[in-house]
């Protein structure tokens, strides 16, 4: 596994009111969302960089604002209309 080391400013950390562990999860999170969100990984291979199950990942989307699935107007219509 790669360890990445990110320099983040002590006001930062205060205002988020949180230790260096919690901020390391937090900031995990949030890059894996937006890479889901970006379409650049998966959401199983974003679950893996938050260190989270997936079904758990896909839950936290919805703090983020992201949507689970992505379906365009055709893709929706053609997904009701079979059934």
């Amino acid at each position: 596994m790669s360890q990445l080391i990110l320099n983040i400013p002590d006001e930062s950390l205060l205002s988020l009111k949180l230790s260096n562990e919690e901020a390391a999860a937090e900031i995990r999170l949030a890059a894996a969302v937006k890479l889901f969100e970006l379409e650049r990984l998966s959401s199983g291979a974003a679950a893996r960089l938050a260190g989270i199950p997936r079904t758990l990942f896909l839950t936290k989307l919805v703090d983020y604002g992201v949507d689970t699935f992505r379906l365009t107007a055709d893709e929706l219509e053609r997904q009701t209309s079979l059934v």
